[in-house]
């Protein structure tokens, strides 16, 4: 299960820094779509590979929030990231929500502070 966090946790990195680099493009060149997925993913990831660090197959979630909530069972200090202001959350993951670069921005600063998070618990490095 190491193995596979480790590769979650990598992938959500990369996603992360690609919607990083789309979103501090010049605006008109910005593609929401891909900063929203790319965040998405990112978030997604994060929080599989946390859950199978912690020996939890994630299969069984299918949306955000279910995966976040289970997260906060097993370390409460997930209370930390608010994740109220994430449109997708309930929904399985797709990016119907993001077309404005304020919505996208949102998603980008939560998977943001996901990995800061995860960093500062010393989950990843």
């Amino acid at each position: 299960m190491k193995t596979k966090a480790n590769d979650l946790f990598n992938d959500a990195t990369k996603k992360l820094k690609e919607a990083s680099n789309e979103l501090y493009k010049p605006e008109e060149d910005v593609v929401t779509f891909a900063i929203c997925k790319n965040s998405q993913v990112a978030i997604e990831n994060y929080l599989k590979g946390f859950l199978y660090n912690n020996g939890t197959d994630p299969s069984a979630f299918k949306t955000i929030d279910s995966l976040y909530q289970q997260c906060k069972l097993i370390n409460p200090k997930f209370e930390k990231i608010n994740l109220s202001r994430l449109n997708c959350k309930v929904n399985e993951i797709d990016s119907r929500y993001c077309n404005e670069l304020s919505k996208v921005s949102t998603c980008y600063g939560l998977a943001d502070n996901l990995d800061t998070f995860l960093r500062a618990e010393k989950i990843i490095s």
